[in-house]
């Protein structure tokens, strides 16, 4: 729904019309592929679908320490009617036994160890007990292939592991580890320029003068851009001046897949953002204004780059805190993430991607109708359960972020949560 805002000025949408506009203008990269380090890879997306050059395990092998049986021979075996099994041996780990096991025979196993050939089960130690030291009686049967891992069983010579565009975690590394292989190809990462505005804006090293403030927002987007999975790169902080928004904005067309300005949404003459990027052609600003808050400023467009067919996206995020950390987490964060190539899972379509908790809320919130609220929450654990407490304060105010550990969203054409009621705190 299009709607109007205090100033009766058309254009601002509601979140999914503008993910909806934003959607439909994405023209997604094939980035470069980079040989990694599995050790490097952590958290990287894979180029291609990973295949197990090998079985895994190699050989059958034990999952409990005991003695490896055949099954046959323990069958009947009871605490009241035990069978009677001669300890043939021990198997040193790391080895494939000398020898095998034949009937009425058991050889001592620990966790991970070699089954002998004849040997199809493994009888954990608490299972047997002692009659001298050549023998063991058995009181409780096992079935074949009990307490055992079969060739194959983890992972099969020429069977897929992993797709390509599965991202990598350390379970992982260590799956790939122990197919032998050490490195894998995997996408390169998206860049995302950050273009830092305002006049009244220094550097964070810098003692701010009277009326000016630290850039903190380009280190705030720097974190976020990292962790969904992009290269941040910083192009400087710049004067409300069209000429070198403009300069900066181009030049970043060159070599980035993404560009966010940030401090340049607000309306005001000193407002260029829009119109740098309307004038580097269509189609230009796409969202002016989203029923969002923190956020409404939101500023989304496209601008043609210098490869054929290259339509990379534009965002001017607020300059307040709050408002960029929303922003970022509903708009630029999906489209980040799809530029790395990560396939989402089909069986989590529709699923919340967000990490979240459920908690009562434990003060008011108040809404206005027509606009989606993220309001943050701190956690209190008490004798009932938790509890979320909204942090409340300017969205400007980098204290209330620092201080929340999450959100809780009040739906469009909502006028509030209730205290005490059921909520969906979403995590940071």
């Amino acid at each position: 729904m299009t709607m109007k805002d205090m100033l009766g000025r058309s254009g601002v949408v509601s979140r999914e019309e503008a993910l909806k506009v934003l959607d439909g203008h994405l023209v997604i990269p094939a980035l470069p592929i980079e040989d990694l380090s599995i050790s490097n890879a952590l958290g990287r997306v894979l180029a291609q679908e990973i295949v197990s050059p090998s079985d895994q395990p190699a050989f059958d092998r034990s999952t409990m320490d005991g003695y490896a049986v055949r099954s046959a021979d323990t069958f009947g075996a009871a605490e009241s009617r035990p069978a009677m099994l001669t300890v043939a041996g021990d198997i040193p780990m790391g080895v494939m036994p000398s020898r095998g096991i034949g009937k009425g025979e058991a050889m001592k196993i620990a966790t991970g160890g070699a089954l002998p050939k004849g040997a199809d089960a493994v009888v954990m130690f608490e299972q047997t007990q002692p009659v001298d030291d050549n023998s063991i009686e058995v009181v409780k049967a096992v079935a074949p292939e009990e307490n055992v891992s079969k060739v194959g069983e983890d992972m099969q010579k020429g069977v897929a592991v992993f797709a390509k565009g599965h991202v990598i975690r350390p379970q992982d590394m260590a799956a790939l580890a122990g197919m032998g292989i050490t490195r894998v190809p995997a996408f390169g990462k998206p860049r995302a320029a950050i273009i830092s505005t305002g006049n009244e804006i220094v550097p964070a090293d810098t003692v701010p003068g009277s009326g000016q403030i630290r850039d903190s927002n380009s280190y705030h987007l720097e974190g976020l851009i990292s962790l969904a999975g992009g290269i941040a790169v910083k192009k400087g902080i710049l004067p409300d001046d069209y000429d070198r928004l403009r300069k900066a904005l181009e030049e970043a067309l060159s070599d980035c897949h993404i560009i966010l300005f940030t401090g340049g949404s607000s309306v005001g003459t000193a407002d260029f953002t829009a119109r740098v990027i309307n004038d580097l052609g269509p189609p230009g600003v796409l969202v002016h204004g989203v029923s969002l808050k923190p956020g409404k400023p939101l500023i989304i467009g496209a601008v043609r780059g210098k490869g054929p067919g290259a339509l990379i996206p534009v965002f001017g995020l607020p300059g307040h805190q709050a408002a960029v950390s929303i922003c970022f987490e509903q708009f630029v964060k999906p489209v980040l993430m799809r530029f790395t190539g990560a396939v989402p899972d089909p069986a989590l379509e529709g699923v919340s991607l967000y990490r979240t908790v459920k908690a009562k809320l434990a003060r008011s919130i108040a809404s206005s109708p027509g606009r989606e609220d993220h309001v943050r929450v701190i956690l209190e654990k008490r004798d009932d359960g938790l509890w979320a407490r909204p942090v409340f304060g300017a969205s400007g105010l980098i204290s209330t972020l620092v201080k929340a550990v999450g959100t809780v969203v009040v739906p469009v054409n909502t006028i509030g949560i209730e205290a005490g009621e059921d909520v969906e705190v979403r995590l940071f």
